[in-house]
């Protein structure tokens, strides 16, 4: 029986993975973020009612389980705070529930001027980043100049590395990029002033996970972003700047390997991405449209639409290879209720050959020319089915396939955001 569960994206993001983790959380004990910051939103709907969080693990809205924040997050004291007061309003309280590692690096107000005075002097070659900060806080963290949530705990260390930190970034700012400077002063007052509410939360998360899982304790350790976004496997340089792959929970938490048992990975009937990036299966047809329109594919956290495009199976074989998944859930079948023909991606023409993978880099996947299998389509709907057998036949064949060409089975179908419109074929924590 697995004991702890990754639940990783296998896409460009967007995937469904809070509503997923929200569900399962109901077998375990815990759940844990470990990379990514507040540029990541997952919107779970309990009840009709829809709930956006985007720093705080999605386990935060069942009551007796415990929130974990681990080191390979950043960290915007300010957006904590914020998600922390929204929650707080709709009576949720999860400051007692809810343990920040001392390690995680903090997103200060120089980071997100970095990073939108970056995207605005690349113009047309901009990444498409959420501007943030989430960037130019990891490459503080790799440089060793970042300022971490413990610093909070010394204001006069605080007060040196932060001006440390901003001799560089203000040269940068205003000698290279032509933007103002950003008063250390005021980062250092306003985030000091901030800190006195975040300090009761910092704790050693690697420890205290170490020990609730000697006791017993199931764990859920949930990812942001999705796989093709990983700054090492992605579509470089179109990426995340984190590894969102599941090997990245061992590091990002401080847990060993060997503790994450079973890896699920969610990908939704199709495919999206937002921001810039090639993409071989985009569709800027009607059917695209018809793809965003009917999925609501809006950023949660940005409002941004998202590209719309055919399931890309060979772009999930390289997420298959890099994550060791264990099973699948597939999201958002109903999507495609209604299209007649379903098309599934399941290679390219590459560089006069043909390729069943996802190849490295941003300019070879440019390059593809992706080779579909077509489906008949369904004009039953799929919306809230909660059983196998209640999917139209022609559904079943297509997901059937899926799972054949990826090699990986099916072990959850999510048919609407509801914590109950699932289907369970296999449970991931009684594998």
């Amino acid at each position: 029986m697995a004991k702890n569960v990754v639940i990783v994206g296998t896409q460009w993001g967007d995937e469904g993975k809070g509503k997923i983790v929200d569900w399962l959380t109901e077998q375990s004990q815990g759940v844990v973020r470990f990379q990514g910051g507040h540029n990541a939103g997952h919107t779970l709907v309990i009840q009709g009612r829809k709930t956006i969080l985007r720093l705080i693990p999605s386990g935060i809205l069942r009551p007796d389980v415990a929130c974990y924040i681990g080191n390979g997050v950043v960290l915007s004291p300010q957006a904590l705070l914020a998600e922390i007061d929204e929650l707080a309003a709709a009576g949720v309280a999860c400051t007692q529930r809810l343990a920040i590692s001392g390690n995680c690096p903090l997103i200060l107000e120089y980071h997100v001027a970095l990073d939108k005075a970056r995207e605005e002097r690349k113009g047309a070659g901009k990444i498409g980043t959420t501007g943030r900060g989430i960037g130019p806080a990891y490459e503080d963290k790799v440089g060793r100049r970042a300022v971490r949530a413990q610093d909070l705990f010394d204001a006069e260390r605080f007060a040196e590395r932060v001006r440390e930190a901003l001799d560089l970034h203000n040269f940068v700012l205003t000698r290279y990029l032509g933007a103002a400077a950003v008063d250390a002063d005021a980062v250092i007052d306003a985030n000091l002033a901030l800190g006195e509410r975040i300090k009761p939360m910092l704790t050693d998360v690697s420890y205290r996970l170490n020990k609730v899982m000697a006791e017993g304790h199931r764990l859920l350790f949930e990812g942001a972003q999705g796989a093709l976004l990983d700054v090492d496997h992605g579509t470089y340089p179109f990426v995340t700047s984190s590894n969102t792959v599941a090997g990245a929970a061992a590091a990002g938490a401080g847990v060993a390997p060997q503790k994450l048992q079973y890896v699920l990975g969610i990908t939704k009937a199709y495919a999206t991405r937002v921001g810039s990036g090639p993409f071989p299966t985009e569709l800027t047809d009607a059917t695209g449209e018809h793809l965003r329109t009917k999925g609501n594919e809006f950023g949660s956290v940005t409002g941004r639409p998202r590209r719309c495009g055919w399931f890309d199976a060979a772009a999930l074989k390289r997420a298959v290879q890099i994550n060791g998944l264990t099973g699948l859930c597939i999201t958002k079948l109903d999507v495609l209720d209604g299209l007649p023909t379903v098309r599934l991606c399941t290679g390219y023409r590459y560089d006069g050959s043909v390729a069943d993978i996802l190849p490295y880099g941003a300019e070879q996947v440019a390059r593809c020319e992706p080779v579909y299998e077509d489906f008949a389509g369904w004009t039953q709907s799929t919306y809230g089915a909660r059983d196998w057998d209640a999917l139209p036949v022609n559904a079943q064949r297509y997901l059937t396939r899926l799972a054949e060409v990826t090699d990986v089975p099916i072990d959850l179908v999510s048919t609407g955001p509801d914590r109950e419109q699932t289907i369970v074929l296999r449970q991931p924590f009684n594998d």
